[in-house]
């Protein structure tokens, strides 16, 4: 069983999970010049602008993501992580819904995510839930792949 726990970013429990995948990513980075490692700004993580959830399993933390507001309805997917024990279970397909959920409830109407091709498990979630590539919308290097999902009906 998993559950939601909506929290800030700078919250010791959020703060871990990211800095555990960030130091994953860092170890795991195909690139030569390296990962670039930037933690979230908090108040973009806060509603009206943004919301960020911890996933627990059995009152464990084991993951974290979270959206925010890039304005006119766009909303970025940022962080979407499970530790790899947690990996494999369905929990990253139902926290992405959970914050596709979160964001039409903060009237997006358009989900944005970049993501690197070496994480080939989330670049096959993300199509499988229903977004398609698109041209580059920011300079992240740590990026190669960028999606879009439109919320509209």
């Amino acid at each position: 069983m998993h559950t939601f726990v909506d929290t800030a970013v700078s919250d010791a429990t959020a703060h871990n999970l990211l800095a555990e995948y960030f130091a994953y990513r860092v170890l795991s980075f195909p690139q030569a010049d390296g990962y670039v490692t930037t933690f979230p700004a908090p108040d973009d993580f806060t509603p009206p602008h943004g919301a960020f959830l911890v996933v627990e399993r059995d009152g464990t933390p084991v993951g974290c993501g979270g959206i925010r507001s890039l304005g006119q309805g766009r909303f970025e997917v940022k962080h979407l992580w499970l530790q790899p024990l947690a990996q494999g279970q369905g929990r990253g397909r139902a926290l992405l819904v959970e914050l596709e959920r979160r964001a039409i409830g903060l009237g997006a109407t358009e989900l944005v995510l970049d993501t690197n091709s070496s994480l080939a498990a989330a670049g096959g979630l993300y199509r499988s839930s229903g977004f398609a590539d698109i041209e580059p919308y920011n300079d992240n290097p740590n990026a190669t792949n960028w999606y879009s999902k439109s919320l509209s009906t």
